[in-house]
């Protein structure tokens, strides 16, 4: 019998407790022997130690799958625990990108099916991981103008605090490298984006080409600068189609440098404060998702 441990945030509310028991019980219904353990940052290593050989199922969005993740790789079991996701967040964009279902009962099947996919992970020159995406700039500050608008517009909270960002940034004086070589030459920069993943804020592909099983990762910066460039990279940026404008660069690789002045970052979603230096590293193969 497959052991699972599910991990899940308590704070979901009553429609999150009704997917959360839909995914369970299809697990269970599947032969799966599922341990629920609701927990936050706090006790995540007292309940990974307290089932050392449980694979790991994430019942949640991108935050949830982060923190485990990086939990995971902080105690070295990466490698040792497959883990699973049931997109139950607001955005689910890491789910999105690898073609996990976002109905519960469905992408619970995907994790008793039992079949596993190599994934990479960016570390940063902290030790912090990255699993999806991490954007500097622009979609940082659009992160914090859509948290207070997620009560009342869900999904279209980012890309409404998108456009009111992408108007009235000013942009930021940043070097970015890859692999050692310079994409920009310290001009103003609205926003990089550097993608394991493919999209940020519920759907937004703010590097539509990207793979999280390439051994590389996909960087998009923008040096847009007048307010009707921004306006056309704001709505070209929803559709994907913004590598294509005049003013983006783009370039993989597998590592990257931003320097400069200090500026907002996002990680998986959650905002990490500002830097003036930050390096990304791509760890290829560094974990197993069930897919």
């Amino acid at each position: 019998m497959t052991e699972l441990l599910a991990i899940y945030n308590e704070g979901a509310g009553s429609a999150g407790d009704r997917a959360r028991a839909a995914a369970v019980d299809t697990l269970r219904a599947g032969g799966a022997d599922v341990v629920e353990a609701p927990v936050g940052e706090k006790d995540l290593d007292e309940t990974l130690d307290a089932h050392p050989g449980h694979d790991v199922v994430v019942l949640g969005g991108d935050g949830t799958l982060h923190v485990t993740v990086a939990a995971l790789h902080r105690r070295g079991e990466l490698t040792t625990r497959t883990v699973g996701l049931v997109p139950l967040g607001t955005g689910n964009d890491f789910a999105r990108g690898l073609g996990i279902p976002l109905d519960p009962p469905q992408a619970a099947r995907v994790v008793l099916a039992g079949r596993s996919t190599p994934l990479d992970l960016l570390l940063d020159d902290e030790g912090e991981v990255v699993v999806n995406v991490v954007h500097l700039g622009v979609g940082a500050e659009a992160s914090e103008r859509a948290t207070p608008l997620k009560p009342a517009l869900g999904r279209l909270a980012y890309p409404v605090g998108a456009l009111l960002a992408g108007v009235r940034s000013p942009g930021w004086r940043l070097r970015v490298t890859v692999d050692g070589r310079p994409i920009t030459d310290g001009r103003r920069v609205l926003m990089a984006g550097i993608g394991n993943g493919v999209t940020i804020g519920g759907g937004t592909p703010v590097a539509p080409r990207a793979r999280p099983d390439d051994g590389m990762v996909d960087v998009v910066v923008a040096l847009t600068t007048g307010p009707l460039q921004r306006l056309s990279y704001a709505l070209r940026l929803r559709r994907g189609t913004h590598p294509g404008l005049r003013d983006v660069v783009t370039a993989r690789g597998r590592e990257v440098l931003a320097e400069g002045e200090p500026v907002p970052v996002n990680a998986d979603g959650e905002l990490t404060g500002r830097t003036s230096r930050r390096r990304w590293t791509v760890v290829p193969a560094a974990w197993r998702m069930f897919t």
